[in-house]
């Protein structure tokens, strides 16, 4: 009798530990999913009494079903039920190409391609006074991709070190370079926020520009940490990203597309153009947290190994001479003097 009620008194323990271990677990995803909710509800694009009401509403009711609907069940249901219809509403919310934008991401690029030429429209090369005041002029060019020959990796520090923004460049004979920067589309008095970036807030952009534009404007003007590697890749490799890159350009002309701070980013969005094509293009974490998205490729041999990657970097860094060369017509020879893997 007395190992018995042992092994009973032992499994009621166990029953009753798996008890509170199931309500807190039951606990923690209900307050996962209701955060989740008020957020999405508080930065969607409605009126603040509109946003106040239904936040309160939601969150009130994932919070109390749970505690006075009987039996328990019932309550976690409704809950979940309320959560699903949050859900629904949320991924309803299209993405659009027609609003008020901020004057940089107002024109969208474009362009044609036939046979070995591609026009491309509205390549922007802004005029900046400041950071915040500028003019935006676009120029369309036309390039023979049989004379697209390099692909350079401008990296961007512009706060924490294990974040960055990665900007791709390719190089044509001659000196041309046309600069790809993917970006949030921000509307008039709208500023980026990496919270609201999980929620459907900012349109996804890309910016085709002149060098002297998105890289100066990073260095000269933002004052960001800019670091340019020129990337170790075939001509017919950098040619299928390049198209890739514009055949998605062309899409988001006529398709608006949402930004996603975790899934439809500057980094990953990368990697999506680069994939079908490299093999090696496997999954890293440093993708996500992008800060040293550098050493993973060094470590990979996209980056010129020739130098410990320590050193590397430091050669890297171009703050002081795209400063010097300022509006200079060529900025882009100037920035890759000295750059190891590019020549002189």
């Amino acid at each position: 009798m007395t190992s018995i009620s042992r092994a009973s008194g032992k499994d009621g323990r166990i029953s009753r530990i798996a008890g509170i271990i199931g309500r807190i677990v039951i606990g923690t995803v209900l307050l996962l999913m209701t955060g989740w909710g008020v957020l999405a509800i508080w930065f969607a694009k409605l009126s603040l009494p509109v946003r106040v009401m239904a936040a309160s509403v939601y969150g009130f009711g994932m919070l109390l079903f749970p505690l006075f609907l009987r039996p328990r069940r019932r309550g976690i249901a409704a809950a979940i039920v309320l959560f699903a219809l949050a859900v629904a509403w949320f991924f309803s919310i299209s993405p659009s190409n027609n609003r008020d934008w901020q004057p940089d991401v107002a024109v969208l690029p474009s362009a044609e391609i036939e046979g070995n030429r591609i026009a491309i429209r509205n390549i922007r090369n802004c005029d900046y006074r400041s950071e915040t005041d500028y003019t935006c002029r676009y120029y369309d060019k036309s390039l023979d991709l049989d004379k697209l020959r390099t692909l350079d990796l401008f990296l961007v520090h512009w706060g924490s070190p294990h974040i960055a923004h990665p900007m791709y460049s390719f190089g044509f004979d001659g000196g041309e370079h046309i600069c790809i920067s993917i970006e949030t589309r921000k509307e008039k008095g709208e500023e980026y926020s990496s919270v609201k970036g999980f929620f459907r807030q900012y349109e996804l952009t890309y910016v085709v520009a002149d060098e002297r534009d998105v890289v100066r404007l990073r260095t000269n003007y933002r004052k960001e940490d800019v670091h340019l590697y020129r990337v170790i890749a075939k001509p017919d490799l950098i040619r299928l990203v390049f198209l890739d890159y514009f055949k998605e350009i062309n899409r988001l002309r006529d398709h608006a597309t949402w930004y996603n701070a975790l899934t439809t980013n500057c980094t990953t969005t990368i990697r999506r153009h680069v994939a079908p094509y490299n093999l090696d293009a496997k999954f890293d974490w440093r993708i996500i947290v992008n800060g040293t998205v550098d050493k993973m490729m060094y470590e990979r041999g996209f980056l010129d190994r020739s130098l410990p990657f320590a050193e590397l970097q430091r050669r890297s860094y171009i703050n002081p001479v795209a400063q010097a060369a300022g509006e200079d017509a060529g900025f882009s020879q100037r920035i890759r003097q000295g750059l190891p893997g590019a020549g002189s």
